[in-house]
Protein backbone atom coordinates (compact mmCIF):
# COMPACT_ATOMS: atom_id res chain seq x y z
CA UNK A 1 0.00 0.00 0.00
CA UNK A 2 2.88 2.28 0.75
CA UNK A 3 4.35 1.58 -2.68
CA UNK A 4 0.99 2.32 -4.34
CA UNK A 5 0.78 5.62 -2.53
CA UNK A 6 4.30 6.53 -3.56
CA UNK A 7 3.62 5.67 -7.16
CA UNK A 8 0.38 7.61 -7.20
CA UNK A 9 2.14 10.73 -5.84
CA UNK A 10 4.74 10.89 -8.65
CA UNK A 11 2.30 11.90 -11.37
CA UNK A 12 0.93 14.70 -9.24
CA UNK A 13 4.44 16.01 -8.59
CA UNK A 14 5.25 15.84 -12.29
CA UNK A 15 2.06 17.69 -13.18
CA UNK A 16 2.79 20.37 -10.66
CA UNK A 17 6.32 20.79 -11.97
CA UNK A 18 5.03 21.04 -15.53
CA UNK A 19 2.57 23.75 -14.56
CA UNK A 20 5.29 25.72 -12.81
CA UNK A 21 7.58 25.47 -15.81
CA UNK A 22 4.75 26.47 -18.16
CA UNK A 23 3.94 29.54 -16.08
CA UNK A 24 7.60 30.53 -15.92
CA UNK A 25 7.90 30.14 -19.67
CA UNK A 26 4.82 32.28 -20.24
CA UNK A 27 6.19 34.94 -17.90
CA UNK A 28 9.50 34.89 -19.72
CA UNK A 29 7.79 35.24 -23.07
CA UNK A 30 5.74 38.17 -21.76
CA UNK A 31 8.88 39.83 -20.49
CA UNK A 32 10.55 39.47 -23.92
CA UNK A 33 7.50 40.84 -25.80
CA UNK A 34 6.97 43.95 -23.62
CA UNK A 35 9.89 46.08 -24.92
CA UNK A 36 8.90 45.41 -28.56
CA UNK A 37 5.33 46.56 -28.04
CA UNK A 38 6.52 49.58 -26.14
CA UNK A 39 8.95 50.52 -28.90
CA UNK A 40 6.28 50.03 -31.56
CA UNK A 41 3.96 52.34 -29.69
CA UNK A 42 6.68 54.96 -29.27
CA UNK A 43 7.84 54.91 -32.90
CA UNK A 44 4.90 56.77 -34.49
CA UNK A 45 4.98 59.38 -31.75
CA UNK A 46 8.59 60.24 -32.48
CA UNK A 47 7.71 62.38 -35.60
CA UNK A 48 10.05 64.58 -37.65
CA UNK A 49 12.87 66.27 -35.71
CA UNK A 50 12.94 70.05 -35.32
CA UNK A 51 16.63 70.22 -36.25
CA UNK A 52 19.42 68.17 -37.74
CA UNK A 53 23.11 68.44 -38.53
CA UNK A 54 24.32 68.49 -42.13
CA UNK A 55 27.81 67.27 -42.83
CA UNK A 56 30.04 69.02 -45.36
CA UNK A 57 29.46 66.09 -47.75
CA UNK A 58 25.67 66.47 -47.47
CA UNK A 59 25.95 70.21 -48.10
CA UNK A 60 28.05 69.71 -51.23
CA UNK A 61 25.95 66.82 -52.55
CA UNK A 62 22.64 68.68 -52.08
CA UNK A 63 23.92 72.00 -53.45
CA UNK A 64 22.88 73.64 -50.18
CA UNK A 65 23.62 77.35 -49.87
CA UNK A 66 22.52 79.72 -47.14
CA UNK A 67 22.59 83.46 -46.66
CA UNK A 68 20.81 86.50 -45.26
CA UNK A 69 17.46 87.02 -47.03
CA UNK A 70 16.51 90.44 -48.34
CA UNK A 71 14.14 92.37 -46.09
CA UNK A 72 11.26 94.58 -47.11
CA UNK A 73 8.42 96.49 -45.49
CA UNK A 74 4.95 95.86 -46.87
CA UNK A 75 1.38 95.14 -45.94
CA UNK A 76 -0.30 91.77 -46.04
CA UNK A 77 -1.59 91.03 -49.50
CA UNK A 78 -4.55 89.25 -51.02
CA UNK A 79 -4.07 87.31 -54.23
CA UNK A 80 -6.95 87.72 -56.69
CA UNK A 81 -7.71 86.34 -60.16
CA UNK A 82 -7.77 88.89 -62.97
CA UNK A 83 -7.54 89.28 -66.73
CA UNK A 84 -6.52 92.00 -69.15
CA UNK A 85 -9.15 93.49 -71.47
CA UNK A 86 -9.23 96.27 -74.09
CA UNK A 87 -9.80 99.76 -72.73
CA UNK A 88 -13.36 100.37 -73.91
CA UNK A 89 -12.78 104.11 -73.80
CA UNK A 90 -10.14 103.64 -76.52
CA UNK A 91 -11.79 100.88 -78.52
CA UNK A 92 -14.06 101.18 -81.56
CA UNK A 93 -16.29 98.40 -82.85
CA UNK A 94 -16.92 99.52 -86.42
CA UNK A 95 -20.23 98.38 -87.90
CA UNK A 96 -21.95 98.59 -91.26
CA UNK A 97 -23.60 102.03 -91.61
CA UNK A 98 -26.28 100.58 -93.92
CA UNK A 99 -27.33 97.32 -95.48
CA UNK A 100 -24.91 96.33 -98.19
CA UNK A 101 -22.48 93.84 -99.66
CA UNK A 102 -18.87 93.66 -98.53
CA UNK A 103 -16.58 94.34 -101.48
CA UNK A 104 -13.16 94.27 -99.83
CA UNK A 105 -11.43 94.02 -96.44
CA UNK A 106 -8.08 95.78 -96.23
CA UNK A 107 -6.84 94.61 -92.79
CA UNK A 108 -6.14 91.49 -90.74
CA UNK A 109 -6.18 91.00 -86.95
CA UNK A 110 -2.98 92.41 -85.50
CA UNK A 111 -2.52 95.09 -88.16
CA UNK A 112 -1.76 98.61 -86.97
CA UNK A 113 -4.05 101.26 -88.42
CA UNK A 114 -4.36 105.03 -88.18
CA UNK A 115 -7.41 107.21 -87.75
CA UNK A 116 -9.19 107.71 -91.09
CA UNK A 117 -7.67 104.65 -92.77
CA UNK A 118 -10.06 102.66 -95.02
CA UNK A 119 -10.72 99.23 -93.52
CA UNK A 120 -13.72 97.83 -95.42
CA UNK A 121 -15.32 98.63 -98.76
CA UNK A 122 -19.09 98.06 -99.26
CA UNK A 123 -21.71 98.51 -101.95
CA UNK A 124 -25.18 99.63 -100.90
CA UNK A 125 -28.42 100.92 -102.41
CA UNK A 126 -28.59 103.40 -99.54
CA UNK A 127 -25.19 104.73 -100.57
CA UNK A 128 -26.37 105.22 -104.16
CA UNK A 129 -29.48 107.03 -102.94
CA UNK A 130 -27.44 109.27 -100.65
CA UNK A 131 -25.07 110.12 -103.50
CA UNK A 132 -28.00 110.97 -105.81
CA UNK A 133 -29.62 113.11 -103.12
CA UNK A 134 -26.37 115.00 -102.64
CA UNK A 135 -25.95 115.68 -106.34
CA UNK A 136 -29.58 116.82 -106.60
CA UNK A 137 -29.19 119.12 -103.61
CA UNK A 138 -26.01 120.58 -105.06
CA UNK A 139 -27.77 121.29 -108.38
CA UNK A 140 -30.79 122.82 -106.62
CA UNK A 141 -28.51 125.05 -104.58
CA UNK A 142 -26.84 126.32 -107.72
CA UNK A 143 -30.23 127.10 -109.25
CA UNK A 144 -31.45 128.87 -106.12
CA UNK A 145 -28.24 130.87 -105.93
CA UNK A 146 -28.71 132.10 -109.48
CA UNK A 147 -32.36 133.01 -108.78
CA UNK A 148 -31.33 134.87 -105.63
CA UNK A 149 -28.70 136.82 -107.55
CA UNK A 150 -31.24 137.84 -110.20
CA UNK A 151 -33.83 138.86 -107.57
CA UNK A 152 -31.26 141.02 -105.74
CA UNK A 153 -30.25 142.73 -108.97
CA UNK A 154 -33.89 143.36 -109.89
CA UNK A 155 -34.59 144.91 -106.50
CA UNK A 156 -31.56 147.20 -106.70
CA UNK A 157 -32.58 148.36 -110.22
CA UNK A 158 -36.17 149.03 -109.09
CA UNK A 159 -34.94 151.04 -106.13
CA UNK A 160 -32.75 153.20 -108.43
CA UNK A 161 -35.64 153.81 -110.81
CA UNK A 162 -37.91 154.73 -107.94
CA UNK A 163 -35.37 157.34 -106.84
CA UNK A 164 -35.75 159.17 -110.20
CA UNK A 165 -39.52 158.51 -110.24
CA UNK A 166 -39.19 156.29 -113.31
CA UNK A 167 -41.12 153.35 -111.83
CA UNK A 168 -44.12 152.88 -109.56
CA UNK A 169 -43.57 152.07 -105.88
CA UNK A 170 -45.71 148.96 -106.35
CA UNK A 171 -43.12 147.56 -108.76
CA UNK A 172 -40.35 148.23 -106.24
CA UNK A 173 -42.21 146.46 -103.46
CA UNK A 174 -42.78 143.47 -105.74
CA UNK A 175 -39.03 143.30 -106.50
CA UNK A 176 -38.20 143.48 -102.80
CA UNK A 177 -40.61 140.61 -102.03
CA UNK A 178 -39.13 138.51 -104.84
CA UNK A 179 -35.67 139.11 -103.39
CA UNK A 180 -36.76 137.95 -99.94
CA UNK A 181 -38.35 134.80 -101.36
CA UNK A 182 -35.22 134.03 -103.39
CA UNK A 183 -32.98 134.39 -100.35
CA UNK A 184 -35.25 132.10 -98.31
CA UNK A 185 -35.22 129.49 -101.08
CA UNK A 186 -31.42 129.75 -101.21
CA UNK A 187 -31.13 129.14 -97.46
CA UNK A 188 -33.44 126.13 -97.75
CA UNK A 189 -31.40 124.70 -100.62
CA UNK A 190 -28.20 125.21 -98.60
CA UNK A 191 -29.71 123.32 -95.63
CA UNK A 192 -30.76 120.45 -97.90
CA UNK A 193 -27.25 120.24 -99.34
CA UNK A 194 -25.76 120.16 -95.84
CA UNK A 195 -28.12 117.31 -94.89
CA UNK A 196 -27.23 115.33 -98.02
CA UNK A 197 -23.50 115.95 -97.44
CA UNK A 198 -23.82 114.72 -93.85
CA UNK A 199 -25.58 111.54 -95.01
CA UNK A 200 -22.86 110.91 -97.58
CA UNK A 201 -20.14 111.43 -94.96
CA UNK A 202 -21.90 109.20 -92.42
CA UNK A 203 -22.17 106.39 -94.92
CA UNK A 204 -18.67 106.95 -96.25
CA UNK A 205 -19.93 107.27 -99.81
CA UNK A 206 -17.40 107.83 -102.55
CA UNK A 207 -18.29 110.72 -104.88
CA UNK A 208 -16.69 108.86 -107.78
CA UNK A 209 -18.57 105.52 -107.81
CA UNK A 210 -21.03 105.63 -104.91
CA UNK A 211 -19.38 102.80 -102.94
CA UNK A 212 -19.07 102.97 -99.15
CA UNK A 213 -15.75 103.03 -97.28
CA UNK A 214 -15.60 102.12 -93.59
CA UNK A 215 -12.79 104.11 -91.98
CA UNK A 216 -11.08 103.65 -88.61
CA UNK A 217 -12.08 106.17 -85.97
CA UNK A 218 -9.04 105.48 -83.74
CA UNK A 219 -5.34 104.80 -84.15
CA UNK A 220 -4.50 101.37 -82.83
CA UNK A 221 -4.43 97.64 -83.54
CA UNK A 222 -7.08 95.50 -85.24
CA UNK A 223 -8.35 93.08 -82.57
CA UNK A 224 -10.91 91.20 -84.65
CA UNK A 225 -12.33 91.09 -88.15
CA UNK A 226 -15.81 89.74 -88.81
CA UNK A 227 -16.20 91.10 -92.36
CA UNK A 228 -15.79 88.73 -95.32
CA UNK A 229 -15.87 89.82 -98.97
CA UNK A 230 -19.10 88.91 -100.72
CA UNK A 231 -21.30 88.72 -97.63
CA UNK A 232 -24.39 90.87 -97.18
CA UNK A 233 -24.48 92.70 -93.86
CA UNK A 234 -27.26 94.45 -92.01
CA UNK A 235 -27.03 97.98 -90.57
CA UNK A 236 -24.96 97.99 -87.38
CA UNK A 237 -23.37 94.56 -87.97
CA UNK A 238 -19.87 94.50 -86.43
CA UNK A 239 -17.19 94.30 -89.11
CA UNK A 240 -13.87 95.29 -87.50
CA UNK A 241 -12.78 96.09 -83.93
CA UNK A 242 -9.84 98.44 -83.39
CA UNK A 243 -8.30 99.38 -80.03
CA UNK A 244 -5.52 101.64 -78.83
CA UNK A 245 -3.45 99.12 -76.81
CA UNK A 246 -1.44 101.88 -75.16
CA UNK A 247 -4.01 101.55 -72.38
CA UNK A 248 -5.68 98.36 -71.11
CA UNK A 249 -8.16 97.42 -68.41
CA UNK A 250 -7.34 94.96 -65.65
CA UNK A 251 -10.59 93.25 -64.65
CA UNK A 252 -10.34 91.86 -61.11
CA UNK A 253 -12.71 89.51 -59.30
CA UNK A 254 -12.37 90.99 -55.81
CA UNK A 255 -13.35 89.26 -52.58
CA UNK A 256 -15.29 91.01 -49.82
CA UNK A 257 -12.09 91.73 -47.90
CA UNK A 258 -10.33 93.20 -50.94
CA UNK A 259 -13.39 95.22 -51.92
CA UNK A 260 -13.29 96.96 -48.55
CA UNK A 261 -9.92 98.58 -49.37
CA UNK A 262 -10.30 99.11 -53.12
CA UNK A 263 -11.54 102.48 -54.35
CA UNK A 264 -10.94 104.64 -57.44
CA UNK A 265 -7.29 105.65 -57.52
CA UNK A 266 -6.01 102.67 -55.50
CA UNK A 267 -2.85 101.03 -56.81
CA UNK A 268 -2.85 97.31 -57.65
CA UNK A 269 0.13 95.10 -58.52
CA UNK A 270 -0.23 92.21 -60.94
CA UNK A 271 1.72 89.70 -63.00
CA UNK A 272 0.93 87.57 -66.05
CA UNK A 273 2.17 84.00 -66.66
CA UNK A 274 3.27 84.95 -70.17
CA UNK A 275 5.89 87.36 -68.75
CA UNK A 276 7.41 85.55 -65.76
CA UNK A 277 9.49 87.66 -63.43
CA UNK A 278 7.82 90.96 -64.35
CA UNK A 279 5.41 92.87 -62.11
CA UNK A 280 3.12 95.65 -63.34
CA UNK A 281 0.91 98.27 -61.72
CA UNK A 282 -2.62 99.46 -62.40
CA UNK A 283 -4.82 102.24 -61.04
CA UNK A 284 -8.37 101.34 -60.03
CA UNK A 285 -10.89 103.09 -62.28
CA UNK A 286 -14.19 101.73 -60.95
CA UNK A 287 -15.53 99.35 -58.31
CA UNK A 288 -18.74 97.44 -59.00
CA UNK A 289 -21.86 98.29 -57.06
CA UNK A 290 -22.88 94.67 -56.38
CA UNK A 291 -21.42 91.19 -56.30
CA UNK A 292 -21.54 88.92 -59.32
CA UNK A 293 -24.32 86.42 -58.48
CA UNK A 294 -22.42 83.57 -60.15
CA UNK A 295 -18.93 84.09 -58.65
CA UNK A 296 -19.87 86.04 -55.49
CA UNK A 297 -17.03 88.43 -56.37
CA UNK A 298 -17.05 92.19 -56.84
CA UNK A 299 -16.00 93.32 -60.35
CA UNK A 300 -13.21 95.90 -60.27
CA UNK A 301 -11.64 97.65 -63.24
CA UNK A 302 -8.17 99.18 -63.18
CA UNK A 303 -6.34 101.10 -65.91
CA UNK A 304 -2.97 99.76 -67.08
CA UNK A 305 -0.46 101.93 -68.95
CA UNK A 306 0.86 99.74 -71.79
CA UNK A 307 3.13 102.08 -73.71
CA UNK A 308 5.74 99.33 -74.07
CA UNK A 309 3.13 97.11 -75.77
CA UNK A 310 4.16 93.92 -73.95
CA UNK A 311 0.74 93.27 -72.48
CA UNK A 312 -2.17 92.07 -74.62
CA UNK A 313 -5.92 91.78 -74.10
CA UNK A 314 -7.29 88.48 -72.72
CA UNK A 315 -4.08 87.61 -70.88
CA UNK A 316 -4.80 85.96 -67.54
CA UNK A 317 -3.25 87.72 -64.56
CA UNK A 318 -2.78 87.45 -60.81
CA UNK A 319 -3.40 90.66 -58.89
CA UNK A 320 -2.24 91.53 -55.38
CA UNK A 321 -4.06 93.96 -53.14
CA UNK A 322 -2.45 95.29 -49.95
CA UNK A 323 -4.64 94.93 -46.86
CA UNK A 324 -3.95 95.66 -43.20
CA UNK A 325 -0.99 97.47 -41.69
CA UNK A 326 2.49 97.37 -43.17
CA UNK A 327 4.97 95.04 -41.51
CA UNK A 328 8.41 93.63 -42.09
CA UNK A 329 8.86 90.70 -44.43
CA UNK A 330 11.69 88.73 -45.98
CA UNK A 331 12.10 88.00 -49.66
CA UNK A 332 13.47 84.52 -50.41
CA UNK A 333 13.68 82.37 -53.57
CA UNK A 334 10.46 80.51 -54.26
CA UNK A 335 12.23 77.13 -53.87
CA UNK A 336 13.49 78.13 -50.41
CA UNK A 337 9.96 77.55 -49.05
CA UNK A 338 9.07 73.87 -48.69
CA UNK A 339 5.98 72.14 -47.33
CA UNK A 340 6.57 70.11 -44.16
CA UNK A 341 3.62 68.61 -42.28
CA UNK A 342 1.41 70.61 -44.65
CA UNK A 343 2.91 73.96 -43.56
CA UNK A 344 5.17 76.38 -45.48
CA UNK A 345 8.63 75.99 -43.98
CA UNK A 346 12.06 77.53 -44.38
CA UNK A 347 15.34 76.19 -43.02
CA UNK A 348 17.54 78.33 -40.78
CA UNK A 349 21.22 77.35 -40.92
CA UNK A 350 23.90 77.89 -38.31
CA UNK A 351 27.25 77.11 -40.00
CA UNK A 352 29.77 75.07 -38.03
CA UNK A 353 32.79 76.67 -39.74
CA UNK A 354 33.81 73.36 -41.36
CA UNK A 355 31.44 73.34 -44.32
CA UNK A 356 28.53 71.79 -42.43
CA UNK A 357 25.68 73.39 -40.53
CA UNK A 358 23.11 72.89 -37.83
CA UNK A 359 19.73 73.32 -39.58
CA UNK A 360 16.43 74.17 -37.89
CA UNK A 361 13.07 74.06 -39.65
CA UNK A 362 10.77 77.08 -39.12
CA UNK A 363 7.10 77.32 -40.07
CA UNK A 364 6.35 80.65 -41.77
CA UNK A 365 3.50 82.59 -43.35
CA UNK A 366 4.00 83.28 -47.03
CA UNK A 367 2.83 86.20 -49.14
CA UNK A 368 2.87 86.86 -52.86
CA UNK A 369 5.40 85.26 -55.21
CA UNK A 370 6.71 87.49 -57.99
CA UNK A 371 9.75 87.09 -60.16
CA UNK A 372 10.62 83.80 -58.46
CA UNK A 373 10.78 85.52 -55.04
CA UNK A 374 8.35 84.75 -52.22
CA UNK A 375 7.50 87.00 -49.30
CA UNK A 376 7.90 85.37 -45.89
CA UNK A 377 6.38 86.68 -42.65
CA UNK A 378 7.50 85.50 -39.21
CA UNK A 379 9.53 82.44 -38.25
CA UNK A 380 12.94 83.96 -38.99
CA UNK A 381 14.72 86.44 -36.79
CA UNK A 382 17.01 89.29 -37.88
CA UNK A 383 20.52 88.18 -38.79
CA UNK A 384 19.61 84.49 -39.20
CA UNK A 385 20.84 82.65 -42.26
CA UNK A 386 18.23 80.92 -44.39
CA UNK A 387 18.83 78.07 -46.82
CA UNK A 388 18.38 79.86 -50.17
CA UNK A 389 19.39 76.98 -52.46
CA UNK A 390 19.09 73.23 -52.01
CA UNK A 391 16.08 73.49 -49.68
CA UNK A 392 14.54 70.38 -51.23
CA UNK A 393 17.67 68.38 -50.37
CA UNK A 394 17.40 69.60 -46.77
CA UNK A 395 13.73 68.61 -46.72
CA UNK A 396 14.75 65.13 -47.91
CA UNK A 397 17.24 64.85 -45.05
CA UNK A 398 14.52 65.74 -42.55
CA UNK A 399 12.23 63.13 -44.09
CA UNK A 400 15.02 60.52 -44.04
CA UNK A 401 15.67 61.19 -40.36
CA UNK A 402 12.02 60.32 -39.66
CA UNK A 403 12.25 56.88 -41.27
CA UNK A 404 12.88 53.88 -38.92
CA UNK A 405 16.30 52.22 -39.22
CA UNK A 406 16.59 49.03 -41.23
Amino acid sequence: MTDRMKNSGRPRAASTLALVLLAASAAACGADDAPSAEAAAAAPARGMPAALVLSPEQVRHGGVRWGLPASTDMASTLELPARLAPDEDRTASLGAPAQGRVLSVAVQPGDRVVRGQVLVGLQSADASTARADYQKAAADLASRRAAATYARTARERAERLLAIKAVARQDVERAQADDELARSALAQAQAELDRARSAVARLGVSAADGSMSLRSTVTGVVLSRQAMPGTVVEPGAALVTVSDLGSLWLEIAASDRAAAVLRPGSRVRFAVPALPGDTFEASVKSVGGSLDPATRALPVRAVVANGHGRLRPEMFATAWVDVGERRGALRVPEDAVQLLDGKPTVFVARPDGKGGAHVTRRAVTTGATTGGQTLVFGGVGPGEHVVLAGAFAVKSEFARSQMPEG
